[in-house]
């Protein structure tokens, strides 16, 4: 469990799910309200993000606010090598070609992929580590 996670424990949580007269689902939250209910965009977004942003100086625009957090975790996820479909299901859409034409512009494209699985295959990554004389390029054939 992480330092977060020790000092503030999870809450679980039973709510509606999927439409607001969904079957109950419980779940555990790590991010709630001080008196420990479900934390909504509706309060964190003016109770939280807003005041954080204002504090730093950070113009409070499009370009800063929450929404963007979803769209950098879904970038980093991708960038990684997650699934459109796992992402799909983490960002609690109900249909993964949404998330693919969402964030099909993160997607590595198919060359980047190529180039790091030959590269991979022959060793360049090891290679970059160890320095130009490790190469044995064309100049040994």
């Amino acid at each position: 469990m992480g330092d977060h996670a020790k000092q503030y424990a999870p809450v679980e949580v039973t709510l509606p799910w999927g439409t607001l007269t969904g079957d109950p689902r419980t779940v555990t939250l790590y991010l709630t309200t001080p008196d420990c209910l479900p934390l909504s965009r509706s309060k964190f977004n003016p109770g939280v993000w807003k005041p954080a942003i204002g504090a730093t100086g950070i113009p409070d625009d499009r370009r800063n606010g929450m929404h963007v957090l979803r769209h950098t975790y879904a970038s980093v996820l991708l960038d990684a090598g997650e699934s459109i479909k796992a992402l799909s299901t983490y960002l609690g859409h109900s249909d993964p070609g949404f998330t693919l034409r969402t964030y099909t512009h993160l997607l590595p494209t198919s060359e980047d992929r190529t180039r790091r699985a030959i590269d991979t295959a022959f060793g360049e990554d090891q290679a970059a580590k160890d320095g130009p004389e490790a190469v044995d390029g064309l100049e040994t054939a």
